[in-house]
């Protein structure tokens, strides 16, 4: 079990069982769109925000989506953090069908994905050195790379996101966000053009 500074914000009590087994870190839920109604509940998340940092890992269906971009709108963006699920396919054990959109939710993730993308989110682990920022990637890099603003753009993007195990879900701002913490620009121009593939 590993520690980590920052509070993690899920959906639900599943997600929460899941990765209370996994992280040693306050564990908050949603209540899935509950949150959106229950001010108390985003208040307690305020706080924690300003006192320790957030984690914001919701599923990576449209849902999940809208709760986190919920979020996004109302914690300052310096006191959060954004942790993604790929999209795989399939359903958890506990449903007898799988949801929607056909993809696992967090409950559904193994240990090892839950803590990678807690890593790439940028999650300050005790006992490691600081999360660092791989950087400086700018939307003019996007726009030059084909990853917007042209007409095969959001295509470009979507098999980035693939390649990269990110859901397809992520706005180009989301997407940024996350190759500054994966990625320096040359990798980028790599991984686009296909030259780090075996």
């Amino acid at each position: 079990m590993i520690k980590i500074r920052e509070a993690i914000v899920v959906e639900g009590r599943y997600d929460k069982n899941t990765l209370s087994q996994i992280v040693d870190a306050p564990i908050l839920e949603t209540a899935g769109f509950g949150i959106m109604k229950n001010k108390e509940q985003l208040a307690l998340l305020r706080k924690v925000a300003a006192s320790r940092g957030l984690i914001v890992f919701t599923d990576s269906d449209g849902a999940g989506f809208v709760i986190r971009n919920y979020l996004k709108g109302a914690i300052p963006a310096p006191q959060l953090k954004h942790a993604y699920i790929p999209d795989i396919p399939g359903k958890e054990k506990r449903k007898s069908a799988p949801g929607k959109e056909g993809k696992l939710g967090v409950e559904g993730m193994t240990p090892e994905v839950i803590l990678d993308a807690l890593r790439r989110a940028g999650a300050t682990v005790e006992g490691e050195s600081d999360s660092h920022t791989v950087g400086a990637i700018t939307k003019q890099d996007l726009m030059a790379l084909g990853l917007s603003g042209g007409p095969d753009s959001s295509q470009k993007r979507l098999e980035l996101l693939k390649k990269l195990e990110l859901p397809a879900h992520m706005s180009a701002n989301a997407m940024l966000q996350a190759l500054n913490l994966l990625m320096d620009l040359d990798t980028l121009k790599k991984t686009v053009t296909g030259e780090n593939d075996d």
